[in-house]
């Protein structure tokens, strides 16, 4: 057993709407999970157990970035300084760039040089206090190729101490062997990818895109149509560039979440509001994209829809890797409190990702997935940026001191 005491203890609560603050608390940990959490002066004796003394630090559960893209090869520098040098993004397109160009990377690199990459990145995360981290595929478009991805991101779960929530994206965009042929990739998706995929073990949830540039309403809802016959849960991009009603769409079909949401109106609130569905929000792409149509937060406080915050990492239009950054965007850009920014990586990201059942919170039964602070109010999660605060990081019950291990 390990007894951490002396902390101000943030149990993010699923019961309010706060911190869920115990002053002087304690957390118990038996094994990979909480045995007991609360105050020092109700805690029960554990004279076997291993004494760690919080010094007054802050203890919050670890966090999880619910929306990532990690697992890509190639970059997109290039690209951007074009932007900023004037051309479009259908200008780049066209010779060859955007997401195109990403696919043809990805597909290029063999497994371990993928999980090179991925693992530099899931580590820089872990390094910021990340326990989970969800990796879409969708940077490869054919079987063999999301299949490598998935793959990928399956071993970095197996490398690294970290707990890797897999989504198929194949519906992500069109690869070039179906250009201008959606319906016949769609075809593909719930024929053989699939369904190839569900039946070896690589998919915890299956994604698309819906939008202009991506896929239509009715071809998302087949995807959605195969994976509920497969019984494997849905998320959505929705509603980023133009409001095609996917947030309601996936709402009918209980997604976990939909994600981005910049143009989501008010039917699409509510829908979410009755199904459960989680509101991801990705203040990185928002940013990096120069976007100035903020996501209906109001809205979606008044009908009471879980807001989650996640970097949406990817080389296109978030290459970022910095879960707590998100915190502090989703304050200034889109006016979250801090409150609301700490629940989104933690009790509602979890929630997001439909492992709310042992991550996420604080309290007993739940995974020993932990990060102790060096900071005495959780709102300076939210307050700083570019100083690392993280003194160390449980997963599963195991310590790791960042100074020396992560």
């Amino acid at each position: 057993m390990q007894r951490i005491q002396n902390i101000v203890l943030a149990t993010l609560s699923d019961n309010s709407d706060d911190y869920g603050i115990i002053e002087d608390g304690v957390v118990i940990i038996d094994g990979e999970s909480i045995y007991w959490s609360g105050p020092a002066v109700e805690a029960p004796a554990t004279p076997a157990a291993t004494v760690i003394d919080g010094q007054g630090m802050c203890l919050t559960p670890a966090l999880i970035d619910c929306h990532t893209h990690l697992v890509w090869a190639g970059s997109r520098a290039d690209e951007f300084a074009q932007r900023l040098h004037g051309k479009s993004y259908a200008e780049i397109a066209e010779q060859g760039g955007g997401i195109a160009s990403t696919v043809q990377a990805t597909r290029a690199a063999d497994f371990d040089e993928l999980l090179r990459l991925a693992s530099k990145r899931a580590s820089a995360l872990m390094q910021q206090g990340v326990g989970t981290i969800e990796v879409k595929s969708g940077y490869g478009l054919d079987l063999q190729n999301e299949r490598k991805q998935l793959q990928v991101a399956r071993a970095l779960g197996e490398q690294l101490p970290i707990n890797i929530k897999t989504t198929l994206l194949a519906a992500h965009a069109l690869p070039p062997e179906y250009k201008n042929n959606a319906d016949g990739y769609i075809e593909l998706i719930i024929n053989e990818i699939l369904p190839t995929l569900a039946a070896e073990g690589l998919i915890d949830a299956v994604d698309a895109f819906c939008e202009r540039i991506g896929f239509s309403l009715e071809q998302t809802e087949r995807v959605f149509k195969a994976a509920k016959a497969h019984e494997l849960p849905i998320k959505l991009h929705a509603e980023q560039i133009t409001n095609q009603n996917g947030a309601a769409l996936a709402a009918r079909y209980h997604a976990l979440s939909a994600d981005h949401l910049e143009q989501l109106d008010e039917n699409g609130v509510k829908a979410m509001a009755e199904n459960g569905t989680v509101a991801v929000l990705l203040p990185g792409a928002f940013y990096f994209l120069r976007d100035d149509t903020v996501p209906p937060i109001k809205l979606l406080r008044q009908y009471g829809v879980p807001i989650a915050l996640a970097t949406d990492a990817n080389p296109g239009s978030s290459p970022i890797h910095n879960l707590p950054l998100m915190l502090q965007m989703g304050a200034t850009l889109f006016r979250l409190t801090p409150e609301e920014c700490l629940r989104g990586v933690t009790v509602n990201a979890a929630k997001a990702l439909g492992i709310e059942k042992e991550y996420g919170q604080i309290k007993a039964g739940m995974k020993a997935h932990l990060a102790l602070w060096d900071i005495q109010n959780p709102a300076e999660l939210t307050y700083q940026f570019g100083v690392n605060p993280l003194k160390t990081l449980w997963l599963n019950g195991v310590a790791h001191d960042r100074e020396d291990t992560l």
